[in-house]
């Protein structure tokens, strides 16, 4: 593929919930970069913004059918498009979307059999493995936020009949981990947390565990026991596995709520399967992500193979930067303008591991990267 000249702009057709567009400034800026950028139709409108407001007199900006957004050469849409959508991508397209290739074996093969380029936002790293394209400060903002939210329905003002702090237990410790330990001790939102303080509430401690301690059932009894809040912010080694097998829920407080931020899909048609993090659990999205123990939904989202007879009441949001939309996008675009500066000078082929900062990491992030990585191999037999 040669550098691109075109970049179309679907709707995501999700819940009702997920309103996440690319911003106007985001769209100007790609139009200086010589691209012609194709908007379907209504693109937008889902926070109030008009074809207008995209366009600002440029007549690089065009208004286009959803199919007609699909065929161009580049194709950006946050969450992954549905199984039908990916039929409207020209073959030696690239897309550019969070397509999660290492639990998304069915998706990686459809890319191959229809001959399309492919960028995961998510696999996009620098020389220390560390993600350009992540908002996971949002994801334990917004998933402990709703979290405490709830609790205060229960304890008002956040004060257990006790008098102690509020007892969070977090399972991993990476980007998502850290997020959470400092959102956990802030109550999920700081003017909550200086309210608190002013009012000389009892606060909140946060324990985060690791692998050398989540393995141990021992050791997690005694945690899960005494927490009050259970945070899932794992990143699995071994997906097929949970972290938390449905039988120690048990061991949690009737009142505690579980937090899922790591939000792994049950995908047990693929080999091997993916189960979630914390086996039994719901998982929610933009329209619900509040789900109570006797919540009918919930087995609605947990396959009935699943063990799921323990249950305490949870939180889950495959999006969970989406509660707050427009922040999250302009945090996106800032991130991605210096990608997408380089993706318009190389193209996709042009992408080399050797070349600068940004292509670099960008070349990481593309389908052959992942398909040569040797991560990619045969199915286990």
């Amino acid at each position: 593929m040669t550098p691109p000249k075109t970049i179309g702009f679907p709707r995501m057709k999700k819940e009702r919930g997920e309103k996440r567009v690319f911003l106007p400034d985001f769209i100007q800026f790609l139009t200086r970069l010589g691209a012609t950028v194709y908007l379907e139709e209504g693109y937008g409108s889902t926070l109030g913004y008009s074809f207008d407001d995209y366009r600002q007199g440029n007549e690089a900006v065009r208004q286009c059918s959803r199919e007609e957004a699909f065929r161009q050469d580049l194709v950006l849409v946050l969450r992954s498009p549905e199984q039908e959508a990916f039929e409207l991508l020209r073959p030696g397209s690239c897309l550019i979307s969070m397509l999660h290739f290492p639990t998304r074996r069915r998706r990686v093969e459809r890319l191959q059999r229809l001959g399309v380029d492919a960028i995961s936002l998510d696999s996009i790293v620098d020389d220390q493995n560390l993600r350009l394209v992540e908002n996971m400060k949002a994801v334990a903002w917004n998933g402990l936020e709703v979290a405490f939210d709830v609790l205060e329905k229960r304890w008002p003002d956040l004060r257990r009949e006790d008098g102690y702090p509020i007892e969070t237990l977090i399972l991993g410790t990476g980007m998502v981990g850290k997020h959470a330990v400092d959102a956990a001790t802030k109550l999920g939102n700081v003017e909550r947390n200086n309210e608190h303080i002013a009012q000389g509430g009892p606060g909140s401690v946060a324990v985060a565990a690791g692998r050398n301690v989540t393995a141990n059932p021992r050791t997690m009894e005694k945690l899960m026991r005494q927490a009050d809040l259970l945070v899932d912010a794992t990143q699995r080694r071994d997906p097929s596995r949970p972290v938390v097998p449905n039988e120690w829920i048990a061991w949690l407080p009737e009142h505690a709520i579980i937090v899922d931020l790591a939000v792994d899909p049950y995908l047990l048609e693929d080999d091997p399967p993916v189960v979630r993090g914390i086996e039994g659990i719901p998982q929610g999205n933009l329209d619900k992500y509040i789900f109570e123990p006797d919540d009918p939904d919930w087995d609605k989202t947990v396959p009935p193979e699943i063990p799921s007879d323990n249950r305490r009441t949870t939180v889950s949001c495959y999006s969970w930067p989406g509660l707050h939309p427009e922040a999250c996008m302009a945090h996106y675009a800032r991130q991605l303008e210096p990608l997408m500066e380089v993706l318009f000078e190389k193209g996709y082929n042009g992408l080399s591991p050797d070349g600068g900062y940004f292509e670099r990491a960008l070349y990481r992030g593309t389908l052959r990267a992942w398909l040569q990585s040797g991560q990619y191999g045969p199915r286990p037999r």
